[in-house]
């Protein structure tokens, strides 16, 4: 059977995707799905930098606004529902373009990832939380990366709730939920991805924070706060969680900020490092500019699913 042709734009944080990929999908006549697991979020748009309608310039968007920030957003539900739009989009005349720097979402639609499911346990759970408040939630981490170092590297060890239910899926079922069936893709695959000298997107990721602090990051993430959105997948996210240590008054807010600048240049380097290791992507320096890749990019796509 033929493979339905896919484009995806991937890369760190901050390395430009959005501008770039709303070039690319007019020029291709694409429709974007979201690869980012945070921006599924109503309320959350400054944390996660979401494009804005005005920035969408008409260009349809999904998997975005479709969670409350008080649900659970899984691999296998994102899976789930961008494989039925890359099969709406296509019936539509698309093409379907992921863009996004969730590693594992984009690999678990891309190639044959099947999950387990397994039933919670709440004795197992109180377990893991109680060894975390003991040992501390990086001792927590290295007990998910004996049993599934695949699952560690995709979640931070702060991210207390999903590295349990990592844990207890690893420990409950013979297969672990990140497990491929074929390193074969699914479909027929123009894998982008943006990369950038690391002193300059540590800069524009140090620039970005300053700029979301400006448009009210704090406001946004004490609105949340207020509401007793806590312990949820949501506010885990790197921008909602050194706030929330702030409005708990365990850091000042200059301190927060340092926190988060930090955080995401850290997560930066792990997503560089996902993507290099784990999938088969095309790199495009864009150090002095997306805008000077942007018709190498778009040959690229092209000369793969054209």
């Amino acid at each position: 059977m033929t493979k339905k042709p896919l484009a995806v734009l991937a890369g760190p944080t901050a390395v430009g995707k959005t501008a770039l990929s709303i070039k690319l999908a007019k020029a291709l006549d694409c429709e974007i799905i979201s690869g980012d697991s945070m921006q599924v979020y109503r309320g959350m748009d400054i944390g996660t930098a979401k494009i804005t309608p005005e920035e969408q310039q008409g260009v349809p968007h999904h998997l975005i606004d479709i969670k409350d920030p008080r649900e659970a957003f899984s691999v296998q539900e994102f899976q789930d529902r961008a494989r039925i739009l890359i099969d709406e989009i296509h019936s539509r005349g698309k093409l379907p373009f992921i863009v996004g720097g969730t590693g594992l979402y984009l690999n678990a639609v891309i190639y044959g990832y099947s999950f387990t499911e397994v039933q919670g346990n709440p004795e197992f759970r109180e377990e893991m939380e109680a060894y975390a408040a003991r040992f501390g939630n990086e001792a927590l981490h290295r007990k998910l990366a004996k049993k599934d170092r695949k699952a560690s590297e995709s979640i931070h060890p702060n991210n207390v709730r999903r590295v349990i239910r990592a844990l207890e899926v690893a420990s409950f079922s013979d297969l672990s939920p990140n497990t491929p069936q074929s390193s074969e893709p699914r479909y027929h695959t123009a894998l982008a991805g943006l990369t950038m000298e690391r002193e300059r997107l540590y800069g524009r990721i140090n620039q970005r924070v300053d700029v979301m602090m400006n448009e009210g990051l704090v406001e946004e993430a004490r609105h949340l706060y207020d509401m007793n959105i806590r312990n949820c997948q949501s506010v885990q996210a790197i921008g909602y969680k050194e706030m929330y240590a702030y409005f708990d008054g365990l850091i000042s807010l200059e301190e927060a900020i340092i926190s988060l600048k930090q955080n995401s240049r850290r997560f930066a380097k792990r997503q560089l490092t996902w993507f290099r290791n784990k999938m088969d992507v095309r790199w495009f320096d864009v150090t002095d500019g997306a805008d000077q890749k942007e018709q190498e990019v778009k040959q690229f796509i092209e000369g793969k699913l054209f």
